[in-house]
């Protein structure tokens, strides 16, 4: 079994990344990457993202993946990484047929979930849905989400930061619940749908300063036998590649030994850590 070094969550400012496709490309060379997958967030109604702020416009899609195509073909002429096309796709009520289209022919879809009833979780500068619902109840609502992700129709090949709800721990928005109840929903949600889930180093560069999935979380998805991939969910070049070894040596001290890689033929490679 070979190892690999990978970035599976990267982001341009095709959607809300600061830098150019290219220069992320870049970065992952420089990072001595073999395979980088790029994920801008698709699409998303006009309700949530009127301006295209956050997600690639609709006109901007064929040009986005010709991009992706084309940079992958440079960069590997380069003895650069193989780069895959993929999207981060929003899970919201009556978004499957929209990611289907949207999405088409994308080889790695990552679920996420940001929006949450009527409003982002995780912008940091609007948090009237945290003082509206509170930390407990906003996490309820996220598993509750979380888990019809999992279990839509939509091809989500990984689920992104499996616990964007601890985004606002630092700023005083912990929760105060027993959340065990809640991871053990998400592993068996992952499980029985045969997901696979993102660690993800983008919490180390936040106030609260961890990995997503927290230990207690991930530890409960290594015992529900749900495989990981590995991801910066980098937005600027300079995070293109951050905190993966460590990463690897997080998904290790619970017991994994291989992490799931995507190619830009659309197959899957189960590789070492």
């Amino acid at each position: 079994m070979r190892f690999l070094n990978v970035d599976c969550h990267v982001h341009s400012d095709y959607s809300d990344g600061d830098d150019a496709l290219l220069a992320m490309v870049e970065a992952g060379a420089a990072a001595h990457l073999d395979v980088m997958v790029m994920t801008d967030h698709l699409t998303l109604p006009r309700a949530m993202d009127p301006a295209a702020d956050v997600s690639v416009a609709e006109r901007a899609l064929p040009f986005y993946k010709a991009d992706v195509v084309a940079a992958d073909h440079m960069s590997r002429a380069k003895g650069g990484p193989e780069v895959v096309l993929g999207f981060e796709c929003d899970w919201y009520p009556g978004c499957e047929d929209k990611i289907e289209r949207w999405s088409a022919g994308a080889k790695v879809r990552l679920g996420s979930v940001h929006w949450i009833d009527h409003g982002w979780m995780d912008d940091p500068e609007d948090l009237s849905l945290w003082e509206e619902l509170g930390a407990d109840e906003l996490w309820r609502r996220y598993v509750d989400a979380w888990c019809a992700a999992c279990e839509s129709p939509v091809n989500f090949d990984v689920m992104a930061h499996p616990d964007l709800a601890r985004r606002f721990e630092a700023e005083g928005w912990k929760a105060t619940i027993d959340l065990v109840p809640l991871y053990d929903r998400m592993a068996e949600a992952a499980r029985s749908t045969g997901r696979r889930i993102e660690i993800s180093t983008a919490g180390l560069r936040k106030p609260f300063g961890d990995y997503y999935p927290a230990l207690p979380l991930l530890e409960r998805f290594f015992r529900a036998e749900v495989p990981v991939t590995i991801g910066s969910d980098a937005h600027r070049a300079r995070d293109v590649g951050a905190g993966l070894e460590s990463a690897r040596a997080y998904a290790a001290k619970v017991g994994y030994r291989t992490q799931e890689v995507p190619h830009t033929d659309g197959s899957w490679e189960t590789c070492a850590l």
